[in-house]
């Protein structure tokens, strides 16, 4: 049996022994290329200062670079093959034309990534911890990389125009935006979202009805995704915060300070007017020893007035008179002590007032805003606050209100139990009583 020797001078040798030089230099130029890029470039990679040149010089996009080296040699080289018939070139051509769209595709998805890469290490280096997140722009170019590399693929693989291709998704439209609808609006909504600046990486955000409360960690092109301060990941779909209302913090934290509004609930019993000696005890405290002497001569200037529009004996009348009580004293103070304390913020609104009262007693409420924004020192402010005024009610004769407790309840009603002790009065009234009913 003999076997047929191969002749190189055979045309399909010829195409077959071509394609293999093609396919081999092709890796050389790879190689070559990914070691002139990564090698060559890795000195003035790491001195770049711009973030322009970070991004092209960084190892990873000078690899993908050199990727698309081999695809670009193919279609130029496999025109050179000796003997390759034409409808075989043509598809080569065409698939290398593919695979080079593919590759520029994957570098410009790693020179987004890369972007973004950049931009954190550098928010990190300032120490900005709510600078403006460029995720959802990388997310979009992405995606217009990925749908374009797509439609230029198809059209290089079925030798066709491009036009051509996109103008067959038109019939596709319809189904595709019904089945994508929620992507569509998170996709719209997120670059509202961006453009307009409503919500930042390590914002506060709180949104009740998503069980929202907490610190934004990521904004990308579908969802927002925050740590609440219990430490659990909430994702929400970035339209819900188009269609939705939410409450974003930041402009608290730029302002520098946070408000109090909260109520001291006084016993409507303990309020009365002052008389001159307590007049005279409060006087002895330096935040409002002023206040006093003020109010002390409008008194006096107005019970002149009174005396003389009413005569002497009318002007004694309390009712006639004007006089201080101990409430409007004890919000003088409350004022100035806010002015004072070294926590609260001067200059923005402070205010003491009182509400209308209600069955749980007569609300006192505190309106400031602290010098931090930060929370533990804030509610440590806050807790200072109220723990001094509510120690000090009882310097101004005033009470706060509180609902009776079970203990004190049931000391009431032993009370009423044992009965009052009787009095000397008592048991003589009814010894007269017993004396008479004898009679």
């Amino acid at each position: 049996m003999k076997v047929s020797s191969i002749s190189f001078d055979t045309p399909w040798v010829q195409a077959v022994l071509g394609l293999a030089v093609l396919g081999l230099l092709s890796a050389l130029l790879q190689w070559l290329a990914r070691v002139l890029l990564t090698r060559g470039l890795a000195r003035p990679a790491m001195l770049a200062e711009s973030r322009l040149a970070a991004v092209m010089l960084h190892p990873e996009v000078l690899r993908r670079a050199a990727q698309i080296v081999p695809t670009v040699v193919v279609q130029i080289g496999v025109r050179f093959v000796p003997e390759l018939a034409p409808r075989p070139a043509t598809v080569i051509a065409n698939v290398a034309a593919a695979l080079t769209v593919l590759c520029v595709a994957r570098l410009l998805f790693k020179m987004l990534d890369v972007t973004l890469e950049v931009q954190g290490e550098q928010a990190l280096r300032e120490g900005t911890t709510r600078a403006r997140s460029i995720t959802v722009w990388v997310q979009l170019g992405q995606l217009v990389v990925a749908i374009a590399a797509t439609i230029i693929m198809i059209a290089a693989l079925s030798d066709r125009s491009p036009l051509i291709v996109l103008s067959g998704f038109g019939a596709l439209s319809a189904v595709l935006m019904l089945v994508f609808q929620d992507t569509i609006k998170s996709f719209v909504a997120g670059l509202l979202i961006e453009r307009n600046d409503m919500l930042r990486v390590g914002d506060w955000m709180e949104m009740p009805q998503a069980g929202v409360d907490g610190s934004v960690i990521d904004i990308a092109l579908n969802t927002v995704k925050v740590q609440n301060w219990d430490k659990t990941i909430v994702t929400v779909p970035t339209w819900r915060l188009m269609t939705e209302s939410f409450k974003n913090w930041r402009g608290m934290s730029e302002a520098g300070g946070r408000r109090i509004k909260r109520a001291l609930m006084l016993d409507a019993g303990s309020i009365h007017f002052l008389s001159d000696e307590e007049i005279d005890n409060l006087g002895r405290i330096a935040l409002i020893a002023q206040y006093l002497r003020e109010k002390g001569e409008a008194v006096r200037a107005s019970r002149l007035m009174q005396e003389r529009e009413l005569g002497e004996t009318l002007a004694r009348v309390p009712a006639n008179q004007r006089r201080l009580t101990n409430i409007g004293t004890f919000r003088a103070y409350v004022a100035a002590y806010l002015r004072a304390h070294p926590g609260i913020h001067p200059g923005m609104t402070q205010m003491v007032r009182q509400l209308q009262p209600t069955a749980q007693g007569v609300p006192l409420e505190v309106y400031c805003f602290t010098s931090t924004t930060a929370w533990v020192e804030y509610e440590a402010i806050q807790s200072d606050i109220f723990d001094h005024l509510m120690a000090i009610l009882p310097e101004f004769g005033l009470r706060a209100f509180q609902s009776p407790s079970d203990a004190g309840v049931r000391q009431l009603a032993q009370h009423w139990q044992e009965g009052p002790e009787p009095t000397v009065g008592t048991a003589a009234q009814v010894d007269d009583a017993d004396s008479f009913a004898g009679a």
